[in-house]
């Protein structure tokens, strides 16, 4: 046997700073550094960014909004910075739904097609270099320093050169590669993955008088599903989440549990789960699409739109950071010092047939900057849900509101390490937060109501 040579040519890029990955975290990233002056090159291996929320079609802009017990309680949004510069231009483009109730705080539903034009429209204003199509291969290194990435397009190979390299893959991919600490959830365990899909020809009106505003439906759909289930339907999750969204007569479903056809629970960094997560996801889907056509009011003639580009992931390999985000920080509200992202949002563990939800309520706490650098060498530092956090932890600070605002500060941090010429576990995070603050991130300022 031989391996075929690649003689294609390479295609060498090089700029002050690499961004692995478009989701949120990415784009906000790369917006925020190529704003300061840098030059920016973003990678992503599909050909639009949005991540988990576009690809995945998590469709919520989660995290905005304070939770609270009081009945008066309307929305009270408490993260600012690029996560409301981003959904005031979903807002201009009629992209975002008002606030939707979500138990005890809110939410707010984009359109994919809206956030991916979203994204187009700052990456291109600010001028960054995009790779669509594009995965990364490798890493480059200089001892324990990472100087690049080596990467796959359809051209041929791709070698980028950088400064400094941002992993906002949402896998922690370059620090894998780059051989630095890392971890994959509770002790290898991992959220379940989820298949959310569309949902067309609802009647709203009789929908929301049978089953009320709240997008977390009502223990009387609970209960029907636990009844059905393995009684002429496969409904492993009985606690699910629908949300109107800006089309009119639609619904995004969020409302699978994704195992394997063997039981077994799926972890995405595996090539098997992966693939056996959408098998099973759109298996899945069309049984629960079924299930609500049969027994819920308003869903009579509903009909699936679609589903996903891929399976919705809620968490894999994280790196090790100077800094950890512990289980208990959330609850508390712990603040800090270097705090350069805050967050509300409560810790939402998807394990078995009903997720598990605790509230922080009246509150939030921060996320520090260590959290985004690695342990272990240079030239890299993360953003997204890879952050060094506990497993309960990451099941608050990984959803999206947050994830712009790591970009916000990565990208912040980025500019100032170049232009002090220090690295990045030199910076104090009191820097970071003073430069959001700048940029109308308004870390110590009090929640607004809207």
């Amino acid at each position: 046997m031989t391996i075929g040579i690649d003689r294609r040519a390479t295609l060498k890029v090089d700029a002050d700073v690499l961004v692995a990955g478009g989701g949120a975290a990415g784009v906000a990233t790369a917006v925020t550094a190529a704003r300061q002056g840098l030059s920016v090159v973003l990678v992503e291996r599909y050909g639009f960014c949005g991540g988990g929320a576009v690809a995945g079609m998590s469709g919520t802009v989660c995290g905005l909004y304070e939770a609270s017990d009081r009945a008066d309680a309307g929305p009270r949004q408490v993260v600012f910075g690029f996560a409301d510069e981003f959904i005031r231009l979903l807002e201009s483009r009629g992209g975002l739904t008002p606030p939707l109730r979500y138990g005890k705080t809110w939410t707010r539903l984009h359109d994919p097609l809206m956030w991916r034009e979203a994204a187009d429209h700052l990456l291109r204003e600010a001028g960054v270099h995009v790779l669509f199509h594009t995965v990364i291969t490798g890493t480059l290194l200089d001892g324990d320093r990472v100087i690049g990435a080596t990467a796959w397009s359809k051209q041929g190979p791709v070698e980028l050169r950088a400064r400094l390299t941002i992993d906002a893959s949402g896998d922690a991919d370059l620090v894998a590669m780059s051989g630095f600490e890392s971890f994959v959830g509770d002790n290898g365990t991992v959220q379940n993955p989820t298949m959310i899909f569309r949902l067309g020809a609802v009647d709203p009106a009789r929908f929301v008088a049978a089953y009320g505003e709240d997008t977390i439906l009502p223990e009387q759909v609970s209960e029907l599903l636990r009844r059905h289930h393995r009684n002429g339907y496969f409904l492993p999750r009985s606690k699910i989440w629908l949300f109107p969204t800006t089309r009119p007569g639609e619904l995004l479903c969020n409302c699978t549990r994704v195992v394997g056809a063997d039981g077994r629970e799926l972890n995405t960094l595996f090539a098997r789960d992966f693939s056996d997560a959408e098998f099973e996801g759109r298996l899945q889907v069309r049984e629960y699409a079924r299930f609500f056509r049969d027994h819920l009011a308003g869903c009579e003639s509903s009909y699936v739109i679609d589903t996903g580009v891929q399976v919705g992931v809620r968490q894999t390999r994280q790196a090790r950071g100077v800094t950890t985000l512990a289980n208990a920080d959330i609850l508390a509200g712990r603040k800090f010092a270097d705090g350069i992202a805050r967050s509300p949002w409560p810790i939402e563990l998807h394990a078995g047939a009903r997720p598990r939800v605790e509230w922080l309520l009246d509150d939030w706490y921060e996320v520090p900057f260590g959290c985004f650098v690695p342990l272990r060498g240079e030239g890299l530092m993360t953003a997204g849900r890879c952050l060094s956090a506990q497993h309960e932890a990451v099941a608050s600070a990984r959803v999206t509101a947050q994830c712009f605002s790591y970009g916000h500060a990565i990208g912040h941090a980025a500019a100032l390490c170049i232009e002090s010429g220090i690295a990045p576990r030199a910076l104090p995070g009191q820097a970071v937060r003073e430069a959001l603050d700048r940029t109308g991130a308004r870390l110590d300022q009090e929640a607004v109501a809207t």
